[in-house]
Order: C-alpha cells, then sequence, then structure tokens
C-alpha cells in the first residue's frame, strides 16, 4: 500500500527549465547570452546520446551550445589545448568535458584544467573547496537537484537527520556539504559503514547514490522519511523476455514508498534533474562573471 508523495523530477525540472528559458530571455535584451560548450572524446553511445540531449535542452532554452566531438584516439595535450582555448573564448560560459574518457587522457587533469568560473560541473577541488567552506561557487549537477526536489517537499530542513549513502565526489560527498548548508546533521554512510540498515533508519531524509540495484530495503526506511534514489542500475526483466532489461534504482521502490512520506522514482526522479541543473549552472556561470545577479529559479513562486 503506497503512502508515499512520488516526487516527480520529470515535471520539476520542466518548470526549472521553463524559469531558466524566462531568465535567459531577460539576460538577452542586455545582449548576453549564455554558452554552453561540451567536449566528447570517442563513440561511447550512452555518451554521445547524453550530449545530444545536453545540446537540445541548451538550444530549448535559448542558450548557445557548442559541440566538439574528438575522436577515441585524442591525445591529453590536444584535449588541454582545446580547454584552454574555451577557457578563453568569451561566448563560453560553461564548459563539460563528457566522462568517461579514454585510457590515454588522465580525466582528473583535464577537470583540474577547466577555468573553475566556467566548470559547470561543479568537480574542479576549486568549486568543492568553495562548497566545502560555504562560499558561491558552482555545485555539482546532480547533488544540486536532488536537494531541488527535496525542498520541493520539505522547505526547511533545518534539524533534520540526513543520511547519504555512497561517498563519491560526483555525488555522495557534494550531497553531504549541500545538506549541511541547510543546517541538518549529516552522516556520509558507504560500503564499509557498520549497521547500514540502523543508519538509514534514522534518516529524516535518506539519499541513496551507491549504484547497487534495490539494496536499501522498505525496513531500512524511517516512517515519513523523504527519500532521494540516485541509482540507475540495469537489471534483467524476465517478465519481458530473455535478454530484456529494465533500469531500478538504488532503492527498493514499492517497499520504500509504503513507509517513506516522499520518494523519488526511478526513471523519472533524480535522472531528469541532471540537465536542468547542468543548464542552470551554465546561467548562474553567466551571471557570476558579468558580475549580474543570479536571476530566482529554483522554484515556482520563490
Amino acid at each position: 500500500s503506497m503512502s508515499a508523495t512520488i516526487i516527480d523530477g520529470k515535471a520539476y525540472a520542466q518548470g526549472l527549465r521553463a524559469r531558466i528559458a524566462r531568465a535567459v530571455g531577460e539576460l538577452s535584451r542586455q545582449d548576453v547570452t549564455p554558452g554552453l560548450a561540451v567536449v566528447i572524446v570517442g563513440e561511447d553511445p550512452a555518451s554521445q546520446l547524453y550530449v545530444a540531449n545536453k545540446a537540445r535542452q541548451t538550444v530549448e532554452v535559448g542558450m548557445r551550445s557548442f559541440q566538439h566531438k574528438l575522436p577515441a584516439s585524442t591525445g591529453e595535450a590536444e584535449l588541454l589545448g582545446l580547454v584552454a582555448r574555451l577557457n578563453a573564448d568569451p561566448a563560453v560560459d560553461g564548459i563539460l568535458v563528457q566522462l568517461p574518457l579514454p585510457r590515454q587522457i588522465d580525466a582528473q587533469k583535464v577537470i583540474e584544467a577547466i577555468d573553475p568560473a566556467k566548470d559547470v560541473d561543479g568537480f574542479h577541488p576549486i568549486n568543492a573547496g568553495k562548497l566545502m567552506t560555504g562560499a558561491p561557487g558552482l555545485v555539482s549537477c546532480t547533488p544540486l537537484g536532488c536537494l531541488l526536489l527535496i525542498q520541493s517537499v520539505r522547505r526547511d530542513l533545518a534539524g533534520l537527520d540526513a543520511v547519504v549513502v555512497g561517498r563519491s565526489n560526483i555525488v555522495g560527498k557534494p550531497m553531504a556539504q549541500l545538506l549541511v548548508g541547510q543546517s541538518c546533521t549529516v552522516t556520509l554512510a558507504h560500503s564499509k559503514t557498520r549497521n547500514l540498515a540502523e543508519i538509514c533508519r534514522r534518516a529524516d531524509i535518506l539519499v541513496a547514490a551507491v549504484g547497487r540495484p534495490e539494496m536499501v530495503r522498505g525496513e531500512w526506511v524511517k516512517p515519513g522519511a523523504v527519500v532521494i534514489d540516485v541509482g540507475i542500475n540495469r537489471v534483467p526483466n524476465p517478465a519481458t523476455g530473455e535478454g530484456r532489461t529494465k533500469v531500478v534504482g538504488d532503492v527498493a521502490f514499492e517497499e520504500a514508498a509504503g513507509v517513506a512520506s516522499a520518494i523519488t522514482p526511478v526513471p523519472g526522479g533524480v535522472g531528469p534533474m541532471t540537465i536542468a541543473c547542468l543548464l542552470r549552472n551554465t546561467l548562474e556561470a553567466a551571471c557570476l562573471r558579468r558580475g549580474l545577479a543570479l536571476p530566482p529559479v529554483d522554484a515556482a513562486g520563490s
């Protein structure tokens, strides 16, 4: 029996993109058009799809899209040269290098070569440091999207117990920092955590970002908790025939939805927020670079 509010990330992302489009329209009257450059190295089909979606949504909100497709054989020096040119290009406000990169390229070196003011992925150590110290900077897209979805069902998070499962630099660590910034009491759990179920059961806000299908069970969820599922796991789907797969999250959805007050589905929850927040970061970067205030885009009526 489901009692939880299903948090519709697709609808929220659509609203966020509409507010971004309005803000971009206002900026264009001041002769400012935010530009996002996306760099992809090699032919990975999943990456190709992401890049195509990013480009399409960038143009849909009125921004300029610059795509750079490089062969899989591209050397590190060549990629770093392109990043340097994009850093220097005044038409480019945001630079995103699609991961994973081929083996001959050191991804960390490339991330650190991006101008932190244009680092719309929020992966540069300078931006990670700004998040840690509470300074304004560009925040990693997925955790930012998660926070917006949490706030769509609970405005004031001060004093709540939050548990983040997963300690990646891309999701877990910045998620924990964002929740600290909202005055939550935060536990960052991971594969070495003892009594994980017990720790999860304390959480008023539970964020699962481990990449293990349906690991978080219903009995791990505190009654009334807000559950955010970052996992995207392909698993066999015998119901639809041999060799077919389906996508599930890191949370056993049906079980958790019977206990939680609100929960994100997979797909249709956190996923659509990632590109919407990328566009939000590009808008923010365009404003920060020019000393303009970021227009209010995060929530309807806020």
